[in-house]
C-alpha cells in the first residue's frame, strides 16, 4: 500500500467546523476557543462519540503504512491534532492548542481471539463503555482484520462529537479517499446545501407560505420549549430509563438497495428522506406489534433541532407510512424549528452558562425516544488509503435515548445503522429485519400500484 499525499494536497476540500464555520483541510489556525456547542459534548448526559465502522474489500496488511497515511491525513487536520485545554487566563474557557500526534496512542490492532463477526460486534459494544482520555487528541482508529458477511475487514473510526458533525466528518473522510476507478482523483462531494424552493416574487403564493412558515415555527418552537420543559414521549417500550447513556451499545447495520429507494421515491414524488422515514415508522411499528402483540401508541424522533411524531401502528397500504413522513416533513421544510431551537440553546449558553445549556439539551433529548439522522455518502466507489470500502457505517453513543437510527448511502447502496442499549432493545437485528421487510412492502405496493394503473 502505497503512502497518499498529505493535507497539502487536499486545498479544494473544505472541512467544517464544530462551530458551522469552513477551513481549508491544510489551513493553519492559531489557538482558538472550543465553540460553546462543541463545549456542550462533554457536558453529563452529552458526552457523545461518533463511532464509525467502515467495511472493506481486502485486509490491512501494511500496519506501517496505513499508520503513515493517517499521520499525513488526519492527524494533520487542526481538530485531530488538538487538545482542548482549560484555560486559566480566561476564566476557565476551553481552547483548542496544537500538539505533536503519537500516532501510537490513535492507532490500535487488537488481538483477535475469534475472527468472526460476533467479535467485530463485541469489540464496538466494549469500545462504547469506555471514552477517550483529554490528554491526546480526542481520537482513535481500530484495525479489525477480521472478515464478516459484508467486507474482508473493518475499520473502526471512534472521534469525540466535539470535534464535528456527521457532515464535516463525512468530508474529512472523503478527503482520505480516492475513486477505485481513478486512485489519482478525490471522490465527488455529495454534501451540498440545497437552495430554498421559496419564490422571489411578491405574488399571493409566496405572502400565503410566509404565513405558513410563521405559524409552522410558532408551533414547532413551542412543542420545542414544551419538550424542554416537561412534555415527554409517550411511553413506548423503546424508550430507555434515565441514565441510559452511560449503558454500552450494540451496533449493528443492515444494507439495501438504494434503487429500491429511488423506484419508490420516483413513484410517489417524494424524497429519498421521505421514503426512508417511512420505511422506518414502518419497520418500527413492525417490530414493537411483534415484541408487544396489538401495540399502539405515540413516539416522537429527534433530527437534530426538530422534533418529530411517528404514530406506531400497522397500516393496510403500506406506502400510508411513506405519505404520512412526506407529510410530516413538508411542513417542516415550511418552518424555522432548526435555526430557533439552535438560537435558544446559544441564548441559554449567553444568559446562565454552559452548565445550564447542557442540562437543557440533555432534556429535550431524554424527553424524545430516539435519535434518527441521515448523511449522504460518495456516489462512487472509493478506497480508503488503497482498500476498497465495501460499506460506512456511523453511529453514535453516549445519548440520552436508548436507540440511535442512522442511514448513510454509498454508491448504491443505502445502510441503516442501529445504535441500540441492549436493556431496552435486546434483539437489534430483528429490528433490522423490520427494516429491510418493511421496504421491500413498501417498493411491492408501489410496483403493484403501477401494474394497475397499466
Amino acid at each position: 500500500m502505497d503512502v497518499i499525499p498529505g493535507f497539502e494536497d487536499l486545498k479544494r476540500i473544505r472541512i467544517a467546523k464544530p462551530d458551522g464555520q469552513c477551513t481549508i483541510a491544510n489551513g493553519e489556525e492559531e489557538e482558538e476557543p472550543v465553540s460553546p456547542m462543541a463545549r456542550l459534548f462533554h457536558e453529563p448526559g452529552c458526552n457523545i462519540y461518533i463511532i464509525t465502522k467502515i467495511g472493506l474489500k481486502t485486509q490491512i496488511l501494511d500496519i506501517h503504512a496505513f499508520k503513515a497515511n493517517l499521520g499525513l491525513t488526519l492527524a494533520k487536520h487542526p481538530r485531530f491534532s488538538s487538545l482542548q485545554v482549560v484555560s486559566k487566563e480566561s476564566g476557565g474557557e476551553i481552547k483548542w492548542v496544537q500538539t505533536e500526534v503519537d500516532m501510537d496512542n490513535h492507532l490500535i490492532v487488537p488481538h483477535i481471539d475469534y475472527p468472526d463477526e460476533k467479535f467485530v460486534e463485541d469489540y464496538i459494544c466494549n469500545l462504547s463503555k469506555s471514552t477517550i482520555d483529554k490528554s491526546k487528541p480526542m481520537w482513535d482508529f481500530h484495525i479489525l482484520n477480521v472478515k464478516t458477511s459484508d467486507a474482508e475487514a473493518v475499520g473502526v473510526l471512534r472521534v469525540h462529537h466535539s470535534l464535528g458533525d456527521g457532515a464535516s466528518l463525512m468530508s474529512l473522510f472523503l478527503a482520505c479517499t480516492r475513486k477505485t476507478s481513478d486512485p489519482e482523483a478525490f471522490p465527488s462531494c455529495t454534501i451540498v446545501t440545497k437552495k430554498s424552493n421559496l419564490s422571489k416574487s411578491w405574488g399571493l403564493g409566496f405572502v400565503l407560505m410566509m404565513m405558513m412558515m410563521v405559524w409552522n415555527t410558532i408551533v414547532d418552537v413551542v412543542m420545542f420549549v414544551l419538550t424542554a420543559l416537561f412534555l415527554k414521549d409517550t411511553k413506548t417500550p423503546l424508550k430507555g430509563p434515565p441514565g441510559v447513556e452511560n449503558n454500552p451499545r450494540r451496533i449493528v447495520h443492515r444494507t439495501v438497495s438504494l434503487d429500491d429507494v429511488k423506484l419508490v421515491k420516483r413513484a410517489m414524488n417524494i424524497t429519498i428522506n421521505d421514503v426512508v422515514l417511512g420505511v422506518t415508522e414502518a419497520g418500527i411499528s413492525k417490530y414493537l406489534n411483534r415484541r408487544y402483540e396489538g401495540y399502539k401508541g405515540q413516539m416522537g424522533n429527534k433530527i437534530g433541532y426538530v422534533i418529530l411524531s411517528f404514530t406506531i401502528a400497522f397500516r393496510e397500504d403500506p406506502l400510508e407510512y411513506v405519505r404520512e413522513a412526506n407529510a410530516i416533513m413538508s411542513q417542516k421544510k415550511t418552518s424555522l424549528e432548526a435555526i430557533y431551537s439552535h438560537w435558544i440553546v446559544k441564548l441559554i449558553l449567553k444568559l446562565f452558562g454552559i452548565k445550564a445549556a447542557g442540562k437543557l439539551s440533555h432534556k429535550v433529548f431524554s424527553n424524545t425516544t430516539l435519535w434518527f439522522s441521515n448523511v449522504p455518502g460518495p456516489q462512487e466507489e472509493v478506497a480508503f488509503f488503497g482498500h476498497p470500502v465495501a460499506y460506512i457505517a456511523p453511529t453514535c453513543y453516549g445519548q440520552p435515548n436508548a436507540l440511535m437510527i442512522h442511514v448513510v448511502s454509498y454508491v448504491d447502496k443505502l445502510t441503516f445503522v442501529l445504535s441500540a442499549d441492549e436493556e431496552t432493545i435486546p434483539d437489534p437485528h430483528q429490528l433490522c429485519d423490520d427494516l429491510e421487510d418493511s421496504l421491500k412492502l413498501v417498493m411491492a405496493a408501489v410496483i403493484a400500484k403501477q401494474t394497475h394503473k397499466v
